[in-house]
């Protein structure tokens, strides 16, 4: 991997995210919550991002919505999950950041590290 520009490991994959700046980090959680989604479902992609971001249901559809996502467009499927438009799914970076401002940078870190091992594979 790290002939590729890859990191070897998350620890070192965290030491490389932090070097960024916002816009890329920005570019790179939205960009894996798409590739997830497609290959996991909208489900799974948001699970993940809760998990990670530590952001419960009401908050993420807060984060949602503050990031420019319709909140008529949000619901549950059938097993009472929360789910979202994947095209939409950008939203959460912006909503995130607007959310809790001083952690919202943090919070889309650990989504990426949290992920790491969906880098590898896509």
């Amino acid at each position: 991997m790290v002939g590729t520009g890859l990191s070897e490991t998350p620890a070192a994959y965290r030491t490389k995210l932090a070097a960024q700046d916002d816009a890329q980090i920005d570019a790179w959680v939205a960009g894996s919550l798409r590739d997830i989604a497609k290959r996991k479902g909208v489900v799974q992609s948001v699970h993940e991002l809760s998990k990670a971001t530590g952001l419960d249901d009401d908050a993420l559809a807060g984060a949602f919505t503050l990031g420019g996502g319709a909140a008529a467009t949000m619901g549950r499927d059938a097993e009472g999950r929360l789910i979202f438009p994947a095209v939409a799914l950008w939203a959460f970076v912006p909503g995130i950041r607007a959310y809790e401002p001083k952690r919202g940078r943090d919070r889309l870190i650990n989504f990426l590290i949290a992920t790491f091992e969906e880098v590898v594979y896509i």
